[in-house]
């Protein structure tokens, strides 16, 4: 490894695009060697598509934990090697996440990954169920707009909420990450409304 050091440090320090569309933000949990033990890290994973629509890994940042407080640093970090902007934050559903995005960049867009919260919401349901919710959550989340996905969304909560009221209370908590991918053609929602990119490069 000491022979790459130099260029992994020139990498990792590199000047970024003043503006990037959309920026996946994910962490992954590796194991690692570290001295004579393997421990389990974080790794703070920032992969960005450019204006000519090519992806570029923008970073990557090793912890022991994944929170908010870390990710601010690294969103910080991004706007100290150049980057002014950042039109959507394709992000999980980490506790103030979202708010840490906006200290730093407060005109992104926060968009919160569709299918993190739908994993979240089957945690609570009997698995003989899971097909019939994830089919009643599905009206949500391809609705034509905000206004028809908070109907669905009611009708869901009608039907689900005396057995698993968790679910529309989690939905609505997030309701204001879960809605701006809708304003998109479909084209730009099946870019935006989910991390999967970050699992695909993973």
């Amino acid at each position: 490894t000491d022979a790459v050091m130099e260029d992994a440090r020139a990498w990792q320090t590199r000047p970024l695009d003043d503006l990037y569309p959309v920026v996946f933000l994910d962490a992954l949990v590796l194991k690692i060697r570290d001295g004579g033990s393997v421990v389990r890290k974080a790794c703070y994973l920032a992969l960005g598509i450019n204006t000519d629509g090519e992806r570029e890994v923008l970073g990557l940042w090793f912890q022991d934990t994944e929170g908010a407080k870390f990710w601010m640093q690294v969103l910080t970090e991004l706007k100290a090697r150049g980057v002014a902007d950042i039109l959507i934050a394709c992000v999980d559903g980490l506790k103030g996440f979202p708010e840490a995005i906006e200290a730093v960049f407060p005109m992104t867009t926060v968009q919160t990954c569709i299918v993190h919260l739908i994993r979240a919401s089957l945690k609570y349901v009997p698995r003989k169920q899971y097909d019939q919710v994830t089919k009643d959550l599905r009206p949500i989340y391809t609705a034509i707009n905000a206004d028809q996905a908070m109907l669905e969304l009611e009708r869901f909560e009608a039907k689900w909420d005396e057995q698993i009221p968790i679910i529309g209370r989690m939905w609505r908590e997030s309701w204001q990450h879960v809605i701006p991918f809708l304003a998109f053609e479909p084209e730009v929602r099946r870019v935006i409304y989910t991390t999967n990119a970050i699992e695909a490069l993973n």
